[in-house]
Order: C-alpha cells, then structure tokens, then sequence
C-alpha cells in the first residue's frame, strides 16, 4: 500500500516535493523547471542569495510552486537548513537531485593538494551522500522517493582537457548509487544517477566555448550537435516519475551517442 500510495502522488499535480542542488543555472536549474512542469513542489539552491532570487522569479513565472535557499552542500548546517525547509514549508520530501559540484583544480592530479582533495570530495561525493542519507527518513514517511545524482560521462572514461581530478570523483558517484540502491530499496527508495556528455552551460564552458575543441567533441557524437540543459532534466525527471518505478542502480549516459561504455 504504501508503494501504491507513493506511486500515486507523481500522478498527481503538486502533491510531491523535490529538493535540487546548485539549481539556479545550467543543469540543477533545467531539473528544477521540468520536475515542476510535472508538478513538484520544486525547492532550489545556490551558493548565493542573488542566484536563489532568480531562478524562484524565473520559475514562479512559469506558474511552478517554488521556494529556495542558499546552501553550500559541503557545509553541514546548510545542509540542514535545506532539508528542514522542505520539511516546514512543503510538507515532507520525496525526491533529492544530486547537482552540486566544484572544480577547484586544473592540471596534473600529482600537483593537487591535500586541500583541493578535501574540498572536491566534501562537495562532489561526501555531501551527496550525506544529503541522501538526511532525507531518507522524511522519504520513508512519505512512503518512499527517488535520488538521482548527477554525474559525467567522463566517470566512464577520461575526457581531454578534463582535469583527471574531476573524472575521478564521477566515477564514484557511480559507485555510490549501486552502494545505496540496493539498501533504500527496502523502504521503496529508487536511487539512480545521470551521467551527461558535454552539455552547453557556464560550468562546462571550457569544454564547448572553442570552435576547435566543440569540433572535435562533435566528431564523437551520433548525434551532431552538443547537449541542452534540458536534454538532463528531462531524464531526470523520467527517473522521479512512476515511469521509472522498476529502474534503481543505474546509471543513465545522456551523451548524443559518444561511445564511453559497452
């Protein structure tokens, strides 16, 4: 019953509540305005008031239930404030979008430092985890819920010009939801990931911005073009929905067809 009655509020209409990290811009903020188009109750955040203050006006005018907040995912008490907003304000929580990410470091991963360590791995892997595992007792009073993290094709297989740090902390994202699946399954959690290809936003720029290196990115693609935000979030809101009720574990590669995995 309570697998049904969870199902049932994805059908309905402004009856489920989603958190998304860094979801002010590029992907986090394409997650936000689709899973609201499908009727979540959408809670953004950002680093900054500034940004947090933009996407809700952006996303209120296009008639999606809304509210957000700063947060740095690699600090606990923001964290906390995060999740005890959607519990206060919204009424529980039923979906978690992993996004949030840095990328403190270019160069050669033997030149990174014991600090650059430390904070790629509090922001990009720690603090996903964390976030999971502070909203998992609000998803089991709910009746279960859905984590997706967002991850990179790169964590398949090295990109050029990506630095080797930020490949490194993709793969274990990878490795996080096959951990995590299978134990919140128990309390009907599904928990899957996205790995994007080169997707068109401020934070991949370097990867797209060059004509040259745009060129040789397309030579990989199927598909001749690059990557929408929107291309992400719509998968990410088919992992969310009732859809995708018997997928956990996986890990879906959005790439244009680059060949990164057999």
């Amino acid at each position: 019953k309570s697998h049904e009655k969870a199902e049932n509020r994805f059908n309905n209409r402004f009856q489920f509540v989603a958190i998304v990290t860094a979801s002010t811009d590029g992907i986090g903020l394409a997650a936000a305005q689709a899973l609201g188009k499908r009727g979540a109750h959408v809670v953004v955040s950002s680093r900054r008031q500034a940004n947090v203050d933009k996407a809700v006006s952006l996303l209120r005018n296009e008639n999606i239930e809304v509210i957000g907040t700063t947060c740095n995912v690699g600090n606990r008490e923001d964290r906390e404030r995060l999740v005890n907003m959607a519990v206060e304000q919204c009424g529980g929580i039923d979906i978690l979008v992993s996004n949030a990410a840095v990328n403190p470091f270019f160069g050669n991963i033997l030149e990174s430092t014991d600090e650059v360590w430390s904070k790629i791995l509090d922001v990009n892997v720690k603090a996903a985890f964390l976030l999971t595992k502070q909203v998992f007792p609000h998803m089991v009073k709910r009746g279960g819920g859905s984590v997706v993290f967002v991850s990179s094709v790169a964590g398949y297989q090295p990109i050029f010009i990506m630095p080797e740090l930020r490949t490194f902390v993709k793969t274990a994202l990878l490795g996080l939801t096959q951990a995590l699946a299978p134990e919140l399954a128990q309390s009907n959690i599904r928990v899957n990931c996205v790995a994007p290809g080169i997707i068109k936003t401020r934070f991949s720029a370097a990867l797209w911005q060059s004509e040259e290196v745009a060129n040789e990115f397309l030579k990989l693609l199927s598909i001749k073009r690059l990557g929408m935000p929107e291309d992400i979030g719509g998968v990410i809101t088919f992992l969310c929905s009732e859809d995708a009720s018997y997928i956990t574990g996986e890990t879906i590669t959005v790439t244009g067809g680059m060949n990164c995995r057999l």
